[in-house]
């Protein structure tokens, strides 16, 4: 008999932003394939007899391959497991979630999509700052800062991405940044305009800069931390300083 996957979004990393169903698979879990942020005391909740399995992939490390995880999702559930597949954040956003959701449908193994809290909204929380405002921040847009091959992603709308009154959320946003901002800046977005990075949010060892596009993007030339990291930039970005 065919077991199932629960995709579930682990938060940004701190275990009190899990949400209640979260928990709930985790403790019903026969296997746990969790991300590279999505350990820690999250952990703690999967129940003694699961097995716990590292599919994480973070940016200049050996990561395992996307179609290998599907495979061992596949693996797991087809051999009546229930599989959690703990991803950090959202799975929706930027976790390349259709990937595997597309591989559970070919093998006829049922799922389910638990939404956990986005780093872009922890991080918001945490500068004490909202991510939209009446009149001037009425729209917010997320963009990855790198594509599959860790270079920033071609084609991007650089006239959308330089709206003065949008709040832009940039996931995995150092090593590419300093290219997005030249672009967003010639396209018309003020060099002053606020930034805010939100490095290991919601972690013990948080830490918030806020600066402005141009400065940011001088500072992370330089700047060589592997800490995981939000960029968030617009008009609310200053707020809560």
């Amino acid at each position: 008999m065919s077991g199932f996957v629960s995709f579930v979004g682990s938060g940004p990393g701190d275990p009190d932003l899990l949400t209640l169903k979260a928990v709930a698979r985790l403790k019903a879990a026969d296997a746990v394939l969790f991300d590279d942020l999505s350990t820690g005391a999250m952990l703690g909740h999967v129940g003694p007899g699961a097995e716990l399995v590292a599919v994480g992939t973070r940016a200049g490390r050996p990561s395992p391959k996307q179609d290998h995880v599907s495979r061992l999702l596949v693996e797991y559930a087809a051999g009546g497991a229930r599989v959690v597949r703990l991803k950090s954040g959202d799975p929706c956003i930027f976790g390349r979630l259709e990937e595997e959701i597309i591989a559970c449908r070919a093998a006829g193994i049922g799922f389910e999509v638990i939404p956990g809290v986005s780093s872009a909204s922890a991080a918001a929380a945490a500068a004490g700052i909202p991510l939209t405002r009446r009149e001037s921040a009425r729209r917010v847009q997320f963009v990855t800062g790198h594509d599959m091959r860790g270079a920033l992603p071609q084609g991007l709308h650089m006239a959308a991405l330089a709206d003065p009154e949008a709040t832009t959320v940039v996931f995995m946003p150092k090593r590419t940044f300093a290219e997005l901002a030249a672009g967003v800046i010639a396209a018309g977005l003020p060099p002053q305009t606020p930034a805010l990075l939100a490095e290991n949010v919601s972690h013990p060892d948080q830490r918030l800069t806020r600066s402005t596009v141009a400065e940011l993007a001088a500072v992370l030339i330089a700047e060589h931390s592997a800490a995981p990291a939000v960029i968030l930039y617009g008009p609310l970005a200053e707020a809560g300083a």
